[in-house]
């Protein structure tokens, strides 16, 4: 039995906050479980030199875990950023981007800021999930100051981790889950199911095709269920 009683298809307890930040244009905390992020959507009008007068807006993003976010204190990256945050940053901004008309949006960026306050595995995950409705947010914010004619959101995306642990998949790990886990996967799919990006990787022992498909069905469901609150704060039907 997993820790909480929950069963194999069952999710941490989700929550997302919106406006939790007096001065970004979208903001939110994403709480999954344990693991805490805040987000915000910070607006600018330039977008990066190699993209000027194209006509095309840009999204990206930067992440960051607080010294204090995991059991040990963790040093602050003062000095550039280290090979995992470079891989999860890109990550986030790639996930927005795909689901964000950038033609929409000439020459404004926005910037996604992702700090974990409090880490228990899911973390890059929870950041796109949590990112997506700060972007949305400032978005919207942006039509109803007249500066765009229309929120460039094509659809909804969402991202969850899926992991074999005792020979069982699961979904959605925490800590104590992902650092034990055969397989560790992460999913990042829009809201009509499309894929976006998947990441798996063989832990402790390799799995087969119908144990990935398995894995798949199940970080279907969870983002179904993400994407459900997203639009619930979101006030979207």
């Amino acid at each position: 039995m997993r820790k909480n009683s929950r069963t194999a298809e069952q999710m941490r307890p989700l929550e997302i906050t919106t406006g939790v930040n007096l001065y970004a244009e979208g903001s939110c905390l994403i709480k999954c479980g344990n693991t805490k992020v805040l987000c915000t959507a910070s607006v600018a009008d330039a977008v990066p030199a190699w993209l000027k007068g194209q006509e095309r807006g840009w999204i990206t993003a930067e992440y960051s875990l607080l010294p204090r976010a995991t059991q040990t204190r963790v040093a602050r990256e003062t000095k550039g950023v280290g090979g995992r945050t470079h891989e999860i940053q890109r990550l986030i901004g790639r996930s927005l981007r795909a689901v964000t008309d950038l033609s929409a949006m000439p020459e404004i960026c926005i910037q996604i800021d992702c700090d974990v306050l409090q880490a228990d595995g899911g973390t890059r995950t929870a950041s796109i999930s949590g990112g997506f409705v700060a972007l949305y947010l400032a978005l919207q914010k942006l039509v109803s100051e007249g500066k765009l004619p229309r929120n460039p959101i094509r659809e909804y995306v969402g991202a969850i981790s899926c992991g074999i642990c005792g020979g069982e998949a699961v979904l959605d790990l925490d800590y104590e889950e992902d650092s034990h886990a055969d397989a560790d996967t992460n999913f990042v799919l829009t809201e009509s199911g499309r894929i976006v990006e998947i990441g798996a990787t063989a832990e402790g022992a390799t799995f087969s095709e119908a144990e990935f498909n398995e894995l798949f069905r199940l970080a279907k469901s969870g983002i179904r269920q993400i994407i459900k609150e997203q639009k619930r704060v979101l006030g979207e039907k």
